[in-house]
Parts: structure tokens; C-alpha cells; sequence
């Protein structure tokens, strides 16, 4: 038998408080899980310092993963197996493309990301392609099968129908994604009927559609995405601890290219603070190496290096208040300007955080990303964008909103032990209530 049809002599099953159960039957599909750089996933958190706002927060990467596994599972064998535009050869790299598309992604996510310049699909797709274990499991499938799954994940795969599973609008990924985030927070924002959606999703040639019957199931999807991003991804208190977590990243690289002495050798980061970061490197890089230095870097002689790590370990977060870049940067030059005077570095202690979102949009000619729209199938088989017969979406399509809030140490700020007068002004300049 080839390997790519053999099953497992009896079905694997993980319990999932999401989906109940994520049954597992492929052979290929179990060895892939079995993989050191999948089992990596375990140690990356889904929501990077969301825990730190919502406690349950602590589910991980692998979690996810195995979530939109299970979806693609059930879409193609259960709704689209025997449907005349399904061709069941595209199953098993649906489903690997579902199971393997976040296994680039690297400790606190895009934080981490946006530090040291790096990308976490180009990390999935290097490790797919790469002298890893995953990449082992996948050619035994094919010498031509790692290929197949990373141009799906680069949305270069010519079968614009699984890419569509994968990664669209309405993938997955986000309907995984959405619940389970929901679920861990403890919020209600991101409940919609999934088992409805999926009932009403039908294949085409290059994408997947929805029966009209379906629209209000989309609706209700587009609105939860929506309350998410504001609610849960994008809180201020989330975004704080970015903050602070970025700015230890920065900080241990400007010292390390200052040649500082550290206490505690980063031999981890040195990749990475180069700039010559190999996969071998990244696989071995996850959150809990992360927090190690981040205890230990508590007692480094640099004070500023010192208080972030104490920050973040402690949950000691900065404040924020309400930020117009495009009207008071005056007041961002005063504030910086204070700043030093007391002793606190802007480049640290004063940071500027700006969150963007666009709940949905469709494809408008000239612009440069290309945005797949959700697409209705209508009764007598028209296809029409999902905008135009809802009102609901239509009046959320391309609207991007964007908010900025601007993120200091109201700690140190209310200490009026040292320079009393000129933190005085800064208070009256941030709103900030003399009142603890």
C-alpha cells in the first residue's frame, strides 16, 4: 500500500474543547504530529502575551493547529466528498497544508517577528522544505509532495481551491481561530454557527462559495471576527506587554552590538541579533527559553534591561492614554524631552502603539494586496460577492479602523521622590490623576 493512502490500524483521537474530537485515521498525518518541529508548537503560545489580560489564555500554536486540521478533515470528508468539483487526490494536501501552516511561527509571535525583521510563513515553508523531520514524513508521499504543501502555504499552489481552505476569508484558520480564542479568554465575541457554515460551503474551481441560504451564518461570523480584534487581539493591556516585550528584545540587541557584558550569555539570540538566523536555529528557539533569559536578565547590571524584564516577569505594565499622532506630536517632543530630564529613555519608557484592522474587504483593481471576497452561490447559480446582498457586511467593507495609545511607567511617574516638579508636568500633560 502507498504510504500517502495507508491508515492507521486503529483511529487516533485528541480530545479538543473545541471541536470535541480531532480524529485522526492518515498515517502521514499522525507521523507529521509525531515531528520534533511540530511537538516545537507545543511551547509557542496562540495569543503571545494575551495571558497576561485574559488568564486562560495559555493555549498554544499546536492547539490551533490540529483545530484547522480537524475543519479541513470534515469539509472534505464530509461536505465536498463525492460533489463533481471536489477531486479527492486535493484531500491529504488539504490537510497537511491545514495541519503544518503555522509551524514557522516563533516564540510571542509577531512581536518576535517585528523585532528581528523575520516572517513566520517563510520559517513554515522553510522547515517544509528544509532537512528537517516534516519534510522526511512528506516525501514519502512524493519526492514532489513538500513542494506541493509550501506552495499552498506561499499561495502559489496553482489548486486556488485548497489555498482557499487555508487562507481566505472565511478559511480554517480564522474559524478555528476565532472560537478557540474565544473559547480560552472566556469571551462570547467569537461564537458563530460553524456547523451551519460548513454545511453551506460548496466547492468550485478556484474557491470555495457559500449558498445564499447561508448569508446570515457569514454575517454573524464577519461581526464576531470583528468583536475579536477589538475586544481580545487588540486590548490595550495585551499591547502593553508587547510593548514592554519588545522593547527587552531591542534592548538585548543594542547591548549585545554595544558589546555589553552580559551576566547571562543570550547564546540563544545571537543568531538573531546578527541577522544570520538558519532553521536549525529558529526550531530551537520557543517560549520557554524566551522567559528563562527573561528571569535571569532581572538581575543584569543595565537598569533598563533589568526593570523591563522585572516588568514583564512581574506583570508591572505600562499605562496608556488616547494618542492623535496626526495632532499631538507637539506633545510626544514635550513628553520625550521630560523624559530625559527625569531619567527615563523615550526610546523606552515613552512608546507610541498604533493597531489597525479591516473587518472584510473584496478586491479592488490597482491596489497592491489582493483580498479573496467571500462569494455567495444563489439559487439559479449566479455567484455574487457577499457585500452586495448584504447589508450588514456591506456597511463594514473596507473600513479600516486604526487606534494608537501611547504607553509610559505610571509607577515611576507618581514617584515624587526624585525631580517632583517636572514629573508634575508630565502628569498634567498625560491626564494622569494625581489620585493612586
Amino acid at each position: 500500500m502507498a504510504y500517502s493512502s495507508e491508515k492507521l490500524s486503529e483511529e487516533k483521537v485528541f480530545k479538543d474543547p473545541v471541536h470535541r474530537y480531532v480524529h485522526v485515521r492518515d498515517r502521514l498525518i499522525w507521523d507529521l504530529i509525531g515531528t520534533r518541529e511540530f511537538q516545537r508548537l507545543r511551547r509557542i503560545k496562540q495569543l503571545g502575551t494575551t495571558y497576561l489580560t485574559f488568564h486562560g489564555a495559555e493555549h498554544s500554536r499546536f492547539n490551533h493547529s490540529l483545530g484547522v486540521y480537524e475543519i479541513v478533515r470534515r469539509i472534505s470528508d464530509d461536505v465536498f466528498r463525492g460533489r463533481p468539483e471536489w477531486n479527492d487526490e486535493n484531500r491529504l494536501l488539504s490537510l497537511c497544508a491545514a495541519l503544518l501552516h503555522d509551524l514557522g511561527h516563533g516564540p510571542f509571535s509577531h512581536s518576535f517577528e517585528k523585532v528581528f525583521d523575520l516572517d513566520h510563513e517563510y520559517f513554515t515553508q522553510a522547515i517544509i522544505l528544509g532537512d528537517t523531520e516534516v519534510n522526511k514524513v512528506l516525501r514519502r508521499a512524493g519526492e514532489d509532495f513538500p513542494k506541493k504543501v509550501q506552495e499552498v502555504i506561499a499561495k502559489t499552489s496553482k489548486n486556488k481551491l485548497v489555498i482557499s481552505l487555508i487562507s481566505s476569508q472565511i478559511d480554517a484558520d480564522r474559524m478555528d481561530y476565532l472560537q478557540r480564542d474565544a473559547y480560552f479568554t472566556g469571551v462570547s465575541y467569537g461564537h458563530f454557527d460553524m456547523e451551519r457554515i460548513l454545511r453551506v460551503m460548496r466547492p468550485q474551481e478556484d474557491q470555495v462559495v457559500i449558498k445564499h441560504s447561508g448569508m446570515h451564518a457569514i454575517e454573524d461570523y464577519i461581526m464576531s471576527r470583528y468583536q475579536m480584534y477589538w475586544q481580545v487581539y487588540f486590548h490595550p493591556v495585551t499591547r502593553s506587554a508587547e510593548v514592554i516585550l519588545t522593547k527587552i528584545l531591542h534592548r538585548a540587541k543594542d547591548l549585545f552590538q554595544q558589546k555589553y557584558a552580559f551576566k547571562l550569555e543570550p547564546t540563544h539570540f545571537y543568531s538573531f541579533f546578527k541577522g544570520e538566523v538558519t532553521v536549525e536555529d529558529y526550531i530551537k528557539l520557543d517560549e520557554s527559553i524566551v522567559l528563562y533569559y527573561f528571569q535571569m536578565w532581572q538581575e543584569e547590571e543595565d537598569s533598563i534591561l533589568r526593570d523591563l524584564c522585572c516588568r514583564f516577569m512581574d506583570r508591572n505594565l505600562f499605562k496608556y492614554a488616547e494618542f492623535d499622532p496626526a495632532k499631538e506630536y507637539k506633545k510626544l517632543a514635550e513628553l520625550s524631552r521630560l523624559f530625559e530630564k527625569v531619567g527615563l529613555d523615550p526610546e523606552y519608557y515613552l512608546v507610541v502603539d498604533s493597531s489597525s484592522d479591516l473587518p472584510y474587504d473584496f478586491y479592488r483593481p490597482g491596489e497592491e494586496e489582493e483580498r479573496l471576497p467571500i462569494n455567495l452561490q444563489m439559487k439559479n447559480g449566479d455567484i455574487r460577492e457577499l457585500s452586495r446582498e448584504s447589508s450588514i457586511v456591506e456597511a463594514v467593507s473596507g473600513k479600516r479602523r486604526t487606534d494608537h495609545k501611547l504607553y509610559y511607567p505610571v509607577d515611576v511617574l507618581r514617584d515624587n521622590s526624585t525631580n517632583p516638579k517636572i514629573k508634575k508636568q508630565i502628569r498634567e500633560l498625560l491626564e494622569i490623576s494625581e489620585r493612586m
